[in-house]
């Protein structure tokens, strides 16, 4: 995907393409010292990361403006919806490097983001809209780390791969879940995962 396509697909404005842009040149600055994403997707990564994020921006329920992004490594999707105009947004990285390499990009990109380098279980839990994660853990995992906001009435934003059926089956062992699925913009065989009315069992 080029940048163009990305910019036609997602309605982005030029100037924010400029910051996006921005974004990618440190990724890649960044990338062989971090291993920020796997190697091979940086030959696309207008497809791979950035729409791949930039899909979750209209299953936000109307009106939402916190969002909380989990195990953010990179900043996907977290720094993205960020810097598409999702006025406040927080990292929770544990790893201090990759959070160095956060706080450089929202320097540099002037996105409006908070970077938190520490583990979630660690946080005392606050009023977010959504939470957001990729590639982080496991369904039924990543509901006991971020009950504490879904069960206060957060939205959950999950990008799955095709395990998400398996996902699902289980973790209704111990929780109630009101989901939609959405197939990923990508093409990769994924899902977009939305929860509502998150509880436990």
């Amino acid at each position: 995907m080029t940048p163009d396509a990305f910019a036609e697909a997602c309605a982005v404005s030029r100037e924010t393409m400029k910051r996006l842009e921005a974004y990618l040149a440190l990724l890649r600055k960044w990338q062989p010292a971090l291993n920020l994403v796997g190697p091979t997707t940086l030959h696309d990564p207008w497809r791979r990361h950035f729409l791949d994020s930039a899909q979750l921006l209209p299953l936000m329920r109307p009106g939402a403006r916190v969002v909380l992004d989990v195990g953010s490594g990179a900043g996907f999707p977290g720094m993205v919806l960020a810097l598409l105009g999702v006025p406040e947004v927080h990292l929770v990285e544990s790893d201090g490097r990759k959070g160095v390499f956060l706080r450089e990009v929202a320097r540099v990109t002037e996105a409006s983001v908070q970077v938190h380098t520490t583990r979630l279980e660690a946080m005392t839990p606050f009023p977010v809209d959504v939470v957001t994660a990729r590639a982080f853990a496991p369904l039924p995992r990543l509901l006991g780390w971020t009950a504490p906001f879904l069960e206060a009435g957060a939205q959950g934003l999950f990008l799955k791969g095709q395990s998400v059926e398996e996902e699902l089956t289980e973790s209704r062992t111990q929780w109630m879940i009101t989901e939609d699925r959405f197939p990923s913009r990508t093409g990769s065989g994924g899902f977009v995962l939305r929860l509502e009315e998150v509880r436990r069992v």
